[in-house]
């Protein structure tokens, strides 16, 4: 049976208010619904409905200790879910909510374990982009969504991204257009003394440091979780983002990247490889299976592209891709804390 999808319409408020009336009673009947963020489309589900959650898993095929993020619509909402609020939190909450940050706190037991991967914490996000503030207000209940793809693979930027892997697993897909940001929310774990960022974004490490100065960071957003230690949020133990493609990041002064993924070419065979790169390298490549991902000049536009062009390698069946590496500052620190999940950790460094 194949999955709804229904489209809302910017200037048809009428048409967007049944459609979200639709979707609020797959919700509050256990159903699944996947919906639109600024960041990634999410594959939403009563947060609150344990049953519910778990149906969740098993269409993306997704680990059970691996945390789901609640998203509300109001600031509101959240004192129901969640046992303290810090001052640090509020601070975070008033320069960044709604938006691109997701906040962990202790739960309530309002929250099932199934939501919280079993944790005594649960993370909340208050998103920015409308048509996920209005379902979730149609829905009247917080709306527990990682993001609506298959577990490993590359989060969904669009609603055919969505249908592509989860068609006929799912009751119903909003299509609201392609995601802003391209990347999923920074995550920051106020439950404890001192904030900490689990999962970096579009809100970045710089960004959080002038709110909260004494911010650290775990050290999962720059290496692997050892193994048998939980994650404390989404994205930080498993493999994600990978193509069917083995990945490669070649990483060093522009010009030694060129001539590194170049010599690479040659020698596993340039018709069988993709090379992801920059618009101010992508002339230098020995191949025509270069995928553009967005220009130095402008990383967020990298960021916002990243998804999108690690699907395309699946599309064009690249067996190996070597992608460039980027500095790990601002929005980079992002950029290439998915990148080494999809790769696996799989990094040639050249300087």
């Amino acid at each position: 049976m194949k999955t709804t999808i229904l489209t809302v319409d910017p200037k048809d408020t009428k048409l967007n208010n049944e459609i979200y009336a639709k979707a609020a009673e797959v919700i509050n009947t256990g159903g699944l619904v996947a919906f639109p963020t600024e960041t990634v489309y999410g594959l939403g589900a009563n947060a609150l409905d344990g049953t519910a959650v778990k149906k969740i898993y098993k269409a993306k095929g997704r680990p059970s200790d691996n945390p789901l993020i609640a998203h509300i619509s109001a600031i509101e909402q959240l004192y129901a879910l969640v046992r303290d609020i810090s001052p640090a939190a509020q601070r975070l909450m008033k320069a960044f909510w709604p938006g691109p940050m997701t906040l962990v706190f202790k739960k309530k037991d309002i929250i099932p374990s199934e939501t919280s991967g079993g944790l005594d914490t649960v993370a909340i996000r208050y998103p920015e982009n409308k048509t996920a503030q209005d379902f979730i207000t149609a829905c009247g209940v917080p709306i527990a969504a990682p993001s609506a793809n298959t577990s490993g693979k590359p989060s969904p930027t669009r609603a055919s991204h969505v249908e592509y892997d989860l068609d006929g697993k799912i009751d119903m897909i909003i299509d609201g257009g392609s995601c802003e940001f391209g990347l999923e929310s920074t995550i920051v774990d106020v439950s404890g003394l001192t904030p900490c960022l689990l999962r970096p974004g579009s809100v970045t490490l710089e960004m959080l440091r002038e709110i909260v100065p004494d911010i650290t960071v775990d050290k999962a957003v720059l290496g692997r979780l050892n193994e048998g230690e939980r994650p404390k949020a989404p994205g930080m133990k498993y493999t994600h983002y990978s193509p069917d493609a083995s990945v490669t990041i070649v990483r060093g002064s522009t010009e030694k990247t060129v001539c590194e993924i170049n010599r690479l070419l040659e020698e596993h065979g340039a018709e069988k490889c993709g090379v992801i790169a920059t618009e101010e390298t992508k002339d230098g490549y020995n191949t025509e299976n270069v995928l553009v991902i967005g220009s130095r000049r402008h990383p967020e536009t990298i960021a916002a592209n990243l998804f999108k062009m690690l699907r395309k390698c699946d599309y064009y069946g690249y067996k190996l891709v070597f992608v460039e590496g980027f500095p790990e500052s601002e929005i980079g620190l992002a950029i290439m804390n998915r990148l080494k999940k999809a790769a696996g950790y799989n990094i040639i460094e050249l300087d």
